[in-house]
């Protein structure tokens, strides 16, 4: 029998009750398909940064090397300033564990969430890869003459042959592997970044020569965005760099139906990923017992299938989707006609 390491960090706001509800599925999961599992719980997140001014202890890193996958709520606190503990846990976590790819499923379940007129779930269903350690995430830059009125700030996209062929390549194996049409969509704006975006362009089209299985064209960033609107039965699988990839992930969350369902990956394949519902800490509703869960089962589902439990994660998403299909009124916060804790129990049985 199998047996994994988790680490937990529930955060802030709404991240503890629904990873509360994904924890209660991981555990019916492995009941029904026979795998071990233990857990350590750590309080990264708001509440620690305002009682002991630390963000991550230096020893976190290493210890959260030894575990199969971490397993997070939401980061985001309101009286904490906007980008101290997203850029402290957040983007130190995706970089110090090289954390490479941001896997995002855009996969409408139900066309009633659906914002769109007359799209069904057959027509947006797929998956975006996203370069997740480069680009202007880096954080490289300087201000020049700062708080004058000849003040310039300059932005650095930092791109690496290595960062980006390693991207590039793990949505080629993902066409390959789970595209359902077996197209790769090349997102960029090469006619106006003309330095990034001429690597990106280039390594692609290298890399795409080893792929003569794979059908693949290229769309600059803003066709994207209209095209995720007027036909996202077009895409099969689209891989972007760290900021594009920021942006259209959101729009695809809308219309899958919403940031209530979506759950994204932070993937190091040959190391510990982390998984986590892409929706923020929503402080206003912490406490309520009203937050949608879903998103954070989902991830849990990705999880699973990132370790090896492919049935598990399976069985989860497909319990998921049941509940969503046959239950839930609305997707909103106290909408939903079940409080949070209802719904983890109506996965769970439907599990």
């Amino acid at each position: 029998m199998k047996n994994y390491k988790i680490a937990i960090i529930a955060g802030d706001g709404t991240g503890p009750e629904v990873v509360q509800e994904g924890l209660k599925v991981l555990a019916a999961a492995s009941q029904k398909f026979d795998f071990k599992y233990q857990t350590h719980a750590y309080d990264f997140g708001g509440e620690r940064y305002l009682r002991t001014k630390e963000v991550l202890p230096d020893s976190a890193i290493g210890e959260l090397k030894t575990f199969n996958a971490i397993y997070l709520g939401a980061i985001g606190h309101p009286d904490v300033k906007p980008g101290i503990l997203e850029k402290g846990i957040l983007l130190r976590l995706r970089f110090d564990l090289d954390q490479y790819i941001n896997l995002r499923p855009v996969e409408l379940y139900d066309e009633r969430f659906c914002p769109l007129k007359n799209k069904k779930p057959e027509d947006i269903n797929f998956t975006v890869v996203r370069e997740n350690s480069e680009g202007l995430y880096k954080g490289l830059g300087e201000f020049q003459n700062k708080g004058t009125a000849n003040e310039v700030a300059i932005q650095i996209s930092h791109n690496t042959r290595k960062g980006v062929e390693r991207c590039i390549r793990y949505a080629f194996e993902y066409t390959r592997k789970h595209g359902k049409k077996k197209k790769l969509t090349l997102c960029g704006k090469t006619n106006v970044l003309t330095f990034a975006f001429d690597l990106w362009e280039r390594t692609f089209n290298e890399i795409a020569k080893e792929y003569t299985d794979i059908t693949t064209d290229y769309a600059h960033v803003d066709a994207t965005t209209m095209w995720f609107v007027k036909n996202p039965e077009w895409f099969d699988v689209i891989v972007t760099d760290n900021m594009f990839g920021d942006i259209i992930t959101d729009l695809g969350a809308m219309i899958q139906g919403g940031m209530g369902i979506a759950a994204g990956g932070n993937i190091n394949p040959e190391g510990v990923s982390m998984f986590e519902p892409i929706g923020g800490s929503a402080p206003k509703y912490t406490g309520k017992n009203v937050i949608n869960p879903l998103a954070a089962i989902a991830a849990i589902a990705m999880l699973l299938r990132q370790v090896g439990e492919d049935k598990a994660g399976n069985a989860v998403e497909t319990a998921v989707k049941t509940v969503l299909r046959t239950k839930l009124k609305d997707l909103a916060a106290g909408k939903m006609g079940y409080s949070t804790t209802q719904v983890g129990d109506l996965v769970v049985k439907e599990l």
